[in-house]
């Protein structure tokens, strides 16, 4: 399909068989959502198919309009509108798609947000089914100039200064900045160039048709990998062990992070407290609550979060947070809304510490609390 020869895509334009093409992928992502092991509850179906339209959204901006390597720009597969993968909802996301063969030179200002890191990946969700890390670059470790200007090299040689290394496989970047206390951090900014001479520009009939179904690839690629996940994490529900981070890193998540995750499940008498007693040294924490198709839930109108600067601590220096329906009052100062769901994703991560100590969970009648 999207690995055609030029000749047969562009047949495929002037007959119509493209766009037909895409629209029944589309429809065969539908039945992911229709799956024996995913909820079959009105608002998990609803924000399925919701899900699938971001999805969409993500994959055609990644693969068709932002999706040149020779003239990059950095997009988000990852926003308020648009939640993968149990998005972080302290974070800012931003990917850029590069070639490995090619330079690139990315400038900027760090700002004062808690957290930034640059990534760079080979393969996709649409294609290879993962994002496996070729390199990565921490703030920490970033020359900066007096007011906070940087500039980084991309390359698969090595360079002087702040070099971010790639191989001739990568394919793109993604840049995670993560906040402590948004309303008094300012965030980075920067900007991206290829620095190899390319020539084009010009849309290209056969390069458009493949990278339209790779978009439809993207949406049944990312639904499929994480509702497998979800029915991997349903055999130790409502607790929170360590996740393979072998296979958290190769879906594109950050080397400087240790992940638990799991799924949550509650009755409407039922709450879960989340216990950490032990609060290692660390760049951050953070625990969140996400539905059923991992996706973070909604952050802007809900508390559905928290991390090392927005927690209350005990006296003794520990964490709990409690999961309910309902708030339980002012002595539970941690309390996070299921939002109007009754089951979904959790994840709580360790971002750069010295050690990580388990979180242990329970389930508890509400009027217990």
């Amino acid at each position: 399909m999207a690995d055609e020869d030029p000749a047969t895509l562009e047949q495929k334009i002037l007959d119509g068989r493209l766009w037909a093409e895409f629209c029944d992928e589309l429809k065969a992502a539908g039945e992911i959502v229709l799956r024996e092991s995913t909820p079959p509850d009105l608002l998990s179906r609803a924000e399925g198919y919701r899900y699938l339209t971001r999805l969409l959204r993500a994959g055609l901006e990644s693969n068709v309009e932002s999706s040149d390597p020779r003239f990059p720009r950095f997009y988000q597969l990852a926003n308020e509108t648009i939640k993968i993968g149990n998005d972080n909802p302290d974070n800012i996301y931003h990917n850029a798609n590069v070639d490995g063969t090619l330079d690139y030179r990315l400038t900027g200002n760090r700002g004062s947000v808690d957290y930034l890191s640059f990534g760079t990946k080979a393969g996709s969700y649409a294609t290879t089914g993962s994002m496996e890390p070729t390199g990565q670059l921490d703030a920490a470790d970033l020359a900066l100039a007096d007011n906070g200007d940087f500039e980084i090299l991309l390359s698969s040689k090595p360079q002087p200064g702040n070099w971010l290394p790639m191989r001739e496989d990568t394919q793109s970047l993604l840049v995670r900045q993560t906040f402590g206390d948004r309303s008094r951090e300012r965030a980075a900014h920067y900007q991206i160039e290829c620095v190899t001479p390319q020539a084009g520009g010009a849309l290209e009939p056969a390069t458009f048709a493949a990278q339209l179904l790779r978009s439809a690839g993207f949406v049944q690629g990312t639904s499929g990998l994480f509702a497998d996940w979800m029915q991997r994490y349903s055999s130790h529900l409502n607790q929170l062990p360590s996740d393979d981070q072998q296979r958290c890193q190769a879906a594109g998540g950050d080397a400087a992070i240790h992940y638990l995750q799991s799924y949550w499940k509650l009755a409407p008498d039922e709450a879960l407290v989340i216990t950490a007693p032990n609060i290692p040294r660390c760049q951050t924490w953070n625990f969140q609550l996400s539905n059923y198709w991992m996706e973070s839930l909604d952050y802007c109108r809900f508390k559905i979060s928290l991390n090392k600067h927005t927690a209350a601590y005990n006296n003794d220096g520990s964490v709990t947070v409690v999961v309910a329906h309902a708030d339980p009052g002012p002595g539970y100062p941690n309390w996070l809304t299921t939002a109007g769901h009754d089951q979904g994703g959790m994840l709580w991560r360790w971002v750069d510490a010295d050690e990580h100590p388990p979180v242990h969970c329970r389930v508890v009648q509400f009027r217990d609390l």
